[in-house]
């Protein structure tokens, strides 16, 4: 199901993946049992690779990652983190919102 664009991430290799990547990450914080996260998936991989390797997928259980939630201030899921150069860049969005507003936000980014 996912692609080359999409890499899991777990506390152990958050900052590291964070501080050697140098194009946009969008950080998926997500949980096996969310619906609205399982419903808003696809979309993010179809930006991702839509995006022709600018945007990289970045996804965080947050069952099994609970000090990187606690640490962003997760407190509702989905929810969408921006990084750029190792930086969160942009409000987060949370919540299943439509692909055309992730695409917006990812294009003022880019």
């Amino acid at each position: 199901m996912a692609d080359t664009a999409t890499v899991h991430l777990t506390e152990q290799t958050f900052d590291e993946a964070l501080s050697q990547h140098s194009g946009l990450m969008m950080v998926d914080f997500w949980a096996e049992w969310c619906g609205p996260c399982r419903a808003l998936s696809p979309v993010l991989e179809e930006l991702a690779s839509e995006s022709a390797g600018r945007v990289t997928l970045a996804k965080v259980n947050v069952d099994e990652n609970p000090g990187l939630a606690a640490r962003y201030g997760i407190r509702s899921i989905p929810t969408i983190l921006f990084v750029k150069q190792g930086k969160v860049v942009a409000d987060q969005v949370i919540g299943a919102v439509p692909k055309a507003k992730l695409r917006e936000k990812l294009d003022a980014l880019a």
